[in-house]
């Protein structure tokens, strides 16, 4: 059925499909399924136009981390929005909630980061963050240090440069990238890339000796900057064995590349600390954040940088008489002032120590999942985790992907009343609001758990024996 013919464009649903190109989105199935239209949202819930209820366990886009209805950051945006609806920042000016949240970030800031630059998503930010480093390195006499490293499986944006960073094929294909500054190392995915017999340890040997020889291979001279997020999330949600992020580190430090940590999904609480890096013991040169800045009421994305980066692009910006890099709604005063109210919010509602009280229950429900025969690896760390599915239990054997058995998985845990994410390697990704209960995560997984022996079944006919 196509929607637009038989519906008409007279109802939501044809219009939709008559007038909206939608992202990440299959135009076909699009057209004959018809959008999901969300209407209300309310703390974890969201309620579609038919009245249907869901938990939303992916915070929408990873990114809504206080939940749907929000009043003090609706406030937040109305109060501003009547004082100083608009202005930019371009040529010295500014405004008091740009002053405002470049300072609070800088004093929740890990390692040393010292001035925020401001963005509206979190494929600008990464964007920016690799003009920043060729300008800091051409700031250095080191022009040449152009080469970006990112990570199998990583995601990092979709603007020209930063898809080219996400190594995922999604992102890539039919557009003609990656362009040919980045280069991709392995991915820290142990169950699924780790050899027969090796074990964890061992694992990180070979793959931080790989990313070595790919630095010796290109020429460390010609490599500016190493980007990595803490938690890998789009790409799985991907946790690092112990001990990748103090070797990564090393080896980084060993051939002078800088470290660039996106905390676009990480940040403001997400692994139980303000910062992924804090989790994983990272000592960024750059950081970026979005998502979960304005708890996503509003777009907005930062770019940390460390003391000595932002020397050297100030240094070069100087010498060439500007700093020529910005947008229209860098550091715009209304999504800036919900941004600095959501992290207002943070402290004074303890949502860190809400979500360290939590999530050993969140990371218990996750890995209770390993009892379905369809599931082969569970991980979770704060209140971010996954499991991925395989064909024959207690082995890496996939289903034929041809099968998008993790998407099939997806459409009947959301029937079962929870809004979850397929994702790479035949994943489905947990992500609730902060805010969300403990009674909460109970329902959340108590949905999840109706459907999979039905996976189980349909894991045993598509892929293999019991």
């Amino acid at each position: 059925m196509n929607l637009e013919k038989n519906i008409g464009i007279n109802f939501p649903e044809g219009r939709d499909t008559a007038f909206h190109l939608h992202p990440y989105t299959n135009p076909t199935n699009l057209a004959d399924a018809g959008p999901h239209i969300i209407s209300s949202g309310e703390g974890i819930y969201v309620t579609d136009k038919d009245n249907n209820k869901f938990i939303e366990g992916m915070s929408g886009l990873w990114c809504t981390s206080l939940g749907f209805n929000e009043p003090e950051l609706v406030e937040a945006a109305v109060k501003q929005m009547r004082e100083l609806p608009f202005y930019h920042s371009f040529t010295g000016k500014t405004s008091n909630p740009a002053i405002d949240l470049a300072e609070k970030l800088v004093s929740i800031a890990p390692n040393n980061l010292k001035k925020a630059f401001f963005c509206n998503s979190g494929s600008e930010a990464n964007d920016t963050a690799i003009k920043m480093v060729w300008y800091f390195q051409a700031s250095q006499g080191r022009p040449e240090k152009k080469k970006i490293i990112s990570r199998k499986r990583g995601y990092h944006g979709v603007t020209l440069a930063a898809a080219s960073l996400t190594a995922l094929p999604y992102a890539q294909d039919g557009f003609g990238l990656p362009l040919d500054f980045v280069k991709h190392t392995s991915s820290p995915h142990y169950f699924m890339d780790g050899f027969e017999g090796e074990s964890e340890s061992e694992f990180v040997i070979r793959i931080i000796q790989e990313l070595e020889d790919l630095i010796k291979r290109e020429g460390a001279e010609t490599i500016g900057a190493l980007i990595a997020e803490p938690v890998m999330g789009a790409g799985g949600v991907i946790i690092p064995p112990k001990g990748y992020f103090e070797a990564l580190q090393k080896t980084l430090d060993k051939y002078s590349i800088l470290l660039i940590a996106d905390e676009v999904i990480c940040g403001f609480g997400r692994t139980g600390n303000m910062w992924g890096s804090e989790t994983y013991g990272l000592k960024p040169d750059i950081l970026t954040c979005a998502k979960a800045l304005s708890s996503a009421y509003l777009p907005i994305s930062g770019i940390l940088v460390s003391s000595e980066v932002v020397g050297g692009i100030e240094k070069l910006a100087s010498d060439l008489g500007i700093f020529g890099h910005g947008y229209t709604y860098s550091a715009h005063p209304v999504p800036a002032a919900v941004a600095l109210r959501t992290l207002e919010h943070m402290e004074d509602r303890f949502i860190l120590e809400h979500v360290s009280s939590i999530s050993p229950l969140f990371v218990e429900r996750v890995d209770k999942l390993k009892q379905f025969n369809c599931v082969g690896h569970t991980r979770a760390v704060g209140l971010i985790g996954a499991m991925e599915f395989v064909g024959i239990p207690h082995t890496r054997k996939k289903i034929d992907p041809k099968e998008k058995f993790s998407v099939k998985a997806q459409k009947l845990i959301q029937d079962a009343g929870v809004i979850l994410r397929s994702l790479p390697g035949d994943a489905i990704g947990f992500c609730p609001p902060l805010i969300i209960s403990e009674n909460q995560i109970n329902e959340m997984f108590d949905c999840i758990e109706t459907v999979m022996p039905i996976l189980d079944d349909m894991a045993y006919e598509l892929g293999g024996k019991r």
